[in-house]
């Protein structure tokens, strides 16, 4: 009897502590639902990669980082993953609100007697809760986090949602997030195409990505399939024939290293990033991962056709750079773009980012001006070594190239065949200051653009896309280019939040001049216009089969070629980043024969288009050495194109048949010669 006293004691508190243990633990669940109620619904946001789409809507590139993460409905989801993630990760998944009793209770028993935190009893919505919102450390202090996490994402969403979020953002190992980038990853294929074994494997994964990867640890993956697939057949999920077949199909499995695909168009894609970041005005970061899909105006073929010709002209070994740019006149849209000759060794993008001087390819700014202000085709300059005194008494010399002239009186249409420097510098001159700097922002050229002399030699820094896009205005007839590489974005919900609309610009430059100027620019491959030289696009006329209108360009560290079709505008520049000179002659040809061999490429089996002539505009057939109506003694002639009033009226008085001699002209006849003469140099002084 003394120790009943004792007894009764001691049970009496044990009693006490398990009401206070227990009323206790009943305060802290009331806390986290209430807590949990007030708070609402965590936000099921996670990381997915953004895709980027062709013209064609094919797969082009992903943005995803050192994860790869693609977001798929449960619809889409094979019922066998379904099905194999219940039973091997959470049985009860259906029946419990979170927390499996009976597995925790189990997990409380077992780390009490080992004193460890090493027994796990997670639910798929506690992982799912830990995958999103926590790390993966056990401490007390995380699993409290992610049982108020859990009691949230219970509360507030359905089983399908739940089950849904995690099967797309559990770790599968080797970078991927969710089945869809496991099975893309590790078997090449959609995970609604996976098989029975298949299936099992990848659900082995995440228990340890590492331990039961089947590509470094196959052992330990096939125990674990086996162990799944026998967890299926006790819940009648699959048959014994099924798992035993399942568990001996030999599987192949893709490396995710020698597999992964190559990036195609990497500066373009780059392009891509930058424009959405404008159109959705958030930053780079996001959008790499927001699981956006962004459809571009990329064109798989033009983009291999313009990599292909720059690989087959430029030797690899060689340290030039290239920037190439190809663009639709009429839509703005970029069908291929190269920023470099290596993106792995330098993503630095050359048509965007750099700024490089234009040389003569800035010429036909310089003659659109000139056309708007009383020249024609036919008018005439002397093409001969000149100084120039300039305003502070500065003596300015342009050159031609090598030092050649022609020692007597060109041509419009011959000067910019052959692209004649004093014949442009004095154009210059007469047109007057600052008109050129204006003109050239009509274009669309922006930066600091020195009203100089020199300017008409493209002394200034302009971008690849600058220049594309302003020959576009003359290939469309004048109307401004809205370039662009996205046509749509749609979010990660499958919202469309932009579509472009595809309007025609604004009407900006005259259209008769436009026509003109694209008229003249295809004398640079038209060999009648030879002179004191060849015409510069004489290496490759040969290889053209169809009118193109272009105009090439050199300085010391740069050259250039930008051309275009009635359909399709591209240029090639070619430079060192150091700006160093060119000296390989090779090199500084390059840009011609890649922009030659692309159009060609990229024409192929295209209908023969040419440019359409506007109203007000006529052609007549000129001597091209003259300038003046052909006649049939002169040794070849050309169609050039005036607007109507200003064509030329007198024939060619240069070519008399062979023996005969030019006719002395009447007084009359030479007051009226040098009447013209004179109202001609007025009206270049003057307007």
């Amino acid at each position: 009897m003394r120790y009943t006293q004792p007894f009764f004691t001691w049970t009496h508190r044990f009693l006490k502590w398990i009401i206070v243990c227990t009323t206790a633990i009943l305060l802290i669940g009331i806390g986290i639902y209430t807590w949990s109620f007030l708070l609402g619904p965590p936000p099921l946001v996670s990381e997915q990669n953004t895709i980027y789409y062709s013209h064609d809507e094919e797969v082009i590139g992903e943005e995803k980082g050192l994860e790869s993460r693609y977001w798929v409905d449960l619809d889409k989801i094979p019922e066998q993953v379904i099905q194999a993630t219940i039973a091997i990760e959470d049985k009860r998944f259906y029946d419990h609100h979170g927390f499996d009793l009976k597995r925790i209770a189990k997990a409380i028993v077992t780390d009490i007697s080992n004193l460890t935190l090493k027994e796990g009893a997670s639910t798929l919505t506690q992982q799912y809760s830990r995958n999103l919102y926590l790390t993966h450390d056990k401490k007390w202090s995380r699993k409290l986090k992610e049982a108020l996490y859990t009691v949230r994402l219970e509360m507030h969403y359905s089983k399908e949602e739940l089950l849904e979020g995690y099967l797309n953002t559990i770790y599968f190992g080797h970078g991927a997030y969710g089945i869809e980038a496991a099975s893309r990853l590790l078997f090449h294929k959609h995970a609604d195409e996976l098989s029975l074994a298949e299936a099992t494997t990848l659900v082995a994964i995440p228990k340890g990505p590492t331990y039961y990867s089947p590509l470094h640890h196959p052992e330990n993956s096939k125990r674990r399939q086996k162990q799944i697939l026998s967890a299926m057949q006790q819940e009648d999920m699959i048959s014994e024939e099924e798992q035993f077949l399942a568990a001996r199909e030999h599987l192949v499995f893709e490396d995710p290293l020698e597999n992964e695909q190559q990036v195609i168009g990497p500066y373009f894609q780059d392009t891509v990033l930058q424009e959405a970041r404008g159109i959705l005005n958030i930053d780079v970061e996001l959008i790499k991962s927001g699981g956006y899909q962004i459809y571009t105006t990329l064109q798989t073929d033009l983009q291999k056709q313009l990599e292909d010709e720059i690989t087959r002209q430029i030797d690899k070994e060689s340290d030039i750079e290239i920037g190439a740019l190809a663009m639709h006149p009429h839509t703005g849209e970029i069908g291929a773009l190269v920023g470099g000759m290596s993106y792995e060794k330098s993503p630095y993008n050359r048509v965007t980012q750099a700024k490089r001087m234009s040389g003569s390819t800035f010429k036909p700014f310089l003659y659109y001006a000139a056309l708007n202000r009383n020249y024609t085709a036919s008018t005439k300059l002397m093409s001969q070594p000149t100084s120039f005194v300039l305003e502070d008494e500065e003596v300015y010399q342009p050159r031609n190239y090598h030092g050649y002239y022609a020692n007597d009186s060109i041509t419009l249409a011959q000067a910019l065949a052959l692209s004649d420097n004093v014949y442009a510098v004095k154009t210059n001159l007469f047109l007057g200051e600052g008109v050129l700097a204006e003109t050239a922002q009509d274009f669309g050229i922006s930066g600091e653009l020195p009203a100089v002399p020199s300017l008409a030699l493209g002394t200034a820094s302009v971008s690849i896309k600058e220049m594309v896009k302003a020959y576009g205005m003359l290939a469309n007839g004048g109307h401004e280019v809205d370039e662009h590489t996205i046509v749509k974005i749609i979010d990660r919900h499958g919202k469309v939040v932009f579509e472009r609309d595809q309007q025609t610009g604004e009407a900006v430059l005259d259209q008769q001049t436009s026509f003109i100027l694209t008229k003249l620019m295809t004398g640079m491959f038209d060999q009648k216009l030879n002179g004191y030289m060849d015409v510069t696009g004489a290496s490759i006329a040969d290889q053209l089969t169809r009118p193109y209108a272009g105009k090439s360009g050199t300085t010391d560290g740069d050259s250039w070629m930008i051309g275009y079709s009635p359909t399709l505008v591209t240029g090639v520049w070619t430079g060192y980043d150091d700006n160093r000179p060119i000296e390989v002659v090779s090199e500084a040809a390059s840009p011609k024969k890649i922009w030659a061999g692309f159009m060609e490429t990229a024409h192929h089996d295209q209908p023969q288009t040419d440019f359409a002539a506007p109203p007000g505009v006529v052609k007549v057939q000129v001597d091209p050495e003259s300038g003046q109506l052909a006649t049939p003694y002169c040794p070849s002639t050309k169609v050039m194109y005036f607007k109507k009033g200003t064509e030329p009226t007198d024939h060619c008085h240069t070519h008399f048949p062979e023996g005969e001699k030019e006719l002395e002209p009447d007084n009359d006849q030479k007051r009226k010669v040098n009447d013209g003469v004179f109202q001609r140099l007025f009206d270049l002084f003057t307007n």
